[in-house]
């Protein structure tokens, strides 16, 4: 949970499976959560995505977690959010609406009266353009509403919990209203199409009414936009052009790159002013077998032969384990492509999990592919989003160098989050609203990219390799190995050699293995992916191998990117010598292909730590694998002197405490050794008394006698002479 402002957080939406609560426009937020922003259950609340909206709130189940807010698909769509997404939630002020008109399907508009349409809707908050189901809210006070229920199940059977309706205008205007006892709510003129149950987006919409980026609003991806453009105007503007030559107008395009890098915007870009049809992939695919086929086709026939039908997600709707409709569906996207005048354009950020016979010649026999936006992209995209917005002193460049890994989303996530705190500030000091380098380095602690989605995070901050006190060797050591090679690409072509793939750092326990990995992933500014080698490890057949794929694949799509496996003589170890029925051995094999396999790494390089580095493969260590091997020595006098004032940096150390002295008599202390000592200096200092005011020589003399060096010389004289 991140707080935005005195009466606005940031929480985490996850969706609303509860039955209770289905489509009925209710948000669900942990109580505590409630008392910050000063609500109460059944208050109106807030919801700002990439739209603002507003809902009714009420307490979450016991047990949710605090940062969390649970809600329904439907509010999830109205507030253009998806689960796992980040929504800022605040008080807000509804008034009681006098009017509202909602727009449905034909059927729903000629059978449903207003009066119970007014039943139906009582006590839902309101906002134009959202979308708003029949379900009676049925929770809190004042919304009995079990005479609407009888009236709707009597005239349309069970159909009538499927309709959504669109509010198009509501009196007052300019902010969300509350259906009482005495609003109006009538029928508007025209009619939408009726969406079927969908996880959080419609199932389909037509250009008329999706939103549509410019051409000359895309950034970074003009070869792909070109490529895309002279297609489409060869397919469906000069197709006799085409037959004159003996070739088809046939046009199917499979889109593929990270989730959130543009594919659909992209595609919608290009259509422009075409007729569309947009299929949401993940709704399609959620629907009974027989629905999906109907869907799929309604969407075809919509278009009546001319235009593009744009499936996006196409992956869950076609998954790589095909289901008997998914031939269905392909036939019916078969003959979509075979006529002339309609083009296919599909996306998936997983085209390795899409029917491979989507890819076939009489489908998608074409595909572009977009890539993560590189620094200068990045700079691009954020000069874009930013364009109508008052800046003070904001460098993007230094944004563009820190975001690594990030797309268009993750871009525009930031930058919302940047002007959720310059908001907050102007509001509180009165300020005028202006976006400062401070709120987007703020935000970059908030925004988390999803090419790092569900890899653990290491705690970089602002740390540096000068930070790290003494190793002047093993920080030049890995400076060559990882930094030079992304800083200095040219330097390295023009003497013909590649750079290093992988490093091994190996050194005894608690001596700062992972503190330099987290320095120098700052330095460089990389994306840091982290994982433990036991972490890798499943007995289930193929599912380690997958996982180190997949381990892999996120590195590329976040390139600059380091690959970090602690205890790697845990993922590792030497072939033939383990009894876990050979799951060891095929994660060494899958291990070993990625690093020096036919798919080559770039500006990916992994870094391995261990302390048993003679329990590691051979085949590890060999030339075009973790091919440097560089040792972390324990901390000698001086270096321990920097620890102890580092880790002493927060504790009031009495005079008597000399720290070079100290230092000089921890022979045989790791960096962790010491921080541990002081740490139990401190608590001893506690226990003297709960009132002391600071740690004396006496306190760590007692300290001492507890925290004893967990250095084995012979250990570290075995690991010195391991590289040699």
């Amino acid at each position: 949970m991140t707080s935005s402002s005195a009466a606005e957080l940031v929480l985490t939406t996850r969706l609303n499976t509860s039955a209770a609560d289905a489509r009925r426009g209710v948000v669900r937020l942990h109580p505590e959560v409630l008392a910050a922003l000063g609500l109460r259950e059944w208050d109106a609340l807030s919801l700002i995505g990439s739209r603002r909206t507003a809902a009714v709130v009420a307490a979450a189940p016991e047990g949710s977690p605090q940062g969390t807010a649970l809600l329904d698909d439907v509010t999830l769509s109205n507030a253009g959010l998806r689960e796992n997404a980040s929504v800022a939630v605040g008080p807000v002020t509804v008034y009681g609406a006098k009017t509202v008109t909602v727009t449905g399907s034909a059927l729903a508009a000629g059978s449903i009266s207003d009066a119970t349409l007014r039943q139906a809707l009582l006590g839902k908050v309101l906002t134009v353009g959202d979308t708003v189901s029949l379900l009676p809210r049925d929770l809190g006070p004042g919304t009995s509403t079990s005479s609407a229920t009888q009236a709707l199940s009597r005239t349309f059977g069970v159909a009538w919990t499927t309709e959504l309706l669109t509010v198009s205008a509501v009196d007052p205007s300019g902010g969300p209203v509350s259906v009482q006892p005495n609003s109006a709510v009538n029928w508007g003129t025209g009619t939408v199409t009726a969406a079927a149950p969908t996880p959080s987006t419609p199932v389909h919409s037509t250009t008329k009414t999706a939103p549509r980026v410019s051409v000359a609003d895309l950034v970074g991806v003009h070869a792909q936009q070109s490529k895309l453009v002279e297609w489409l105007r060869l397919a469906l503007d000069e197709s006799e052009l085409l037959a004159t030559l003996g070739a088809s107008p046939h046009l199917g395009v499979l889109i593929t790159g990270p989730g959130g890098v543009g594919k659909a915007t992209l595609a919608r870009a290009v259509i422009g002013e075409r007729d569309c049809v947009v299929l949401d992939g993940p709704s399609i695919g959620a629907l009974e077998a027989s629905a999906r086929v109907d869907r799929v086709t309604a969407a075809v026939d919509e278009l009546a032969g001319s235009g593009v039908l744009l499936i996006t997600d196409v992956d869950a709707l076609l998954p790589s384990d095909p289901e008997p409709a998914s031939t269905f569906v392909l036939d019916v996207l078969r003959r979509a492509v075979d006529t002339p005048g309609l083009a296919l354009i599909a996306t998936t950020a997983h085209p390795e999990a899409t029917d491979a016979r989507l890819r076939g010649q009489d489908l998608c026999d074409r595909e572009l592919t977009l890539t993560l936006p590189d620094a200068a992209g990045r700079k691009g995209l954020l000069a874009h989003l930013l364009k109508k917005v008052p800046q003070g002193n904001v460098d993007l460049v230094e944004i563009a160098s820190r975001t690594p890994g990030f797309v268009v989303a993750d871009l525009a996530a930031l930058t919302r989050e940047a002007a959720l705190r310059a908001a907050a500030r102007a509001s509180n000091d009165s300020a005028p609203a202006v976006l400062t380098q401070d709120d987007l380095v703020g935000a970059l602690q908030v925004i988390r990219p999803l090419s790092r989605s569900g890899t653990e995070e290491l705690a970089i901050g602002s740390l540096s390799l000068d930070d790290v006190g003494d190793m002047v060797e093993t920080k030049q050591a890995l400076t060559e190995a990882v930094l030079w090679p992304l800083r200095h690409p040219d330097s390295f072509a023009r003497l013909g050699i590649e750079p290093p793939r992988g490093v091994l750092l190996y050194g005894p326990p608690g001596c700062g293995k992972t503190f330099l990995v987290r320095a120098l992933a700052s330095s460089g500014q990389l994306s840091v992916h982290s994982v433990k080698g036991a972490e890798l490890m499943d007995k289930w057949v193929g599912s380690s191998e997958k996982a180190v794929r997949e381990l892999f694949q996120r590195a590329r799509d976040s390139a600059p990117s380091l690959i970090f496996l602690d205890e790697v003589d845990a993922l590792v170890p030497r072939r033939g010598q383990s009894s876990d029925s050979g799951v060891g051995d095929r994660v060494v094999a899958a291990l070993l292909t990625e690093l020096d396999g036919v798919e080559p790494l770039r500006d990916v390089v992994v870094l391995g730590a261990t302390n048993r580095p003679d329990l590691i493969d051979p085949a590890l260590l060999r030339p075009g694998r973790l091919e440097r091997l560089v040792f972390v020595p324990p901390p000698d006098s001086d270096a321990r002197v920097d620890i102890l004032k580092a880790s002493g940096k927060s504790i009031p150390l009495a005079e008597d405490v000399d720290l070079e002295a100290l230092a000089r008599d921890l022979d045989g202390y790791s960096a962790a050794d010491c921080a541990a000592l002081l740490r139990e200096a401190a608590l001893t200092a506690m226990r003297r008394s709960m009132d002391a005011a600071d740690v004396t020589a006496a306190d760590v003399a007692t300290a001492r006698a507890t925290v004893k060096p967990s250095l084995d010389p012979e250990q570290v004289a075995h690991l010195e002479a391991y590289g040699m």
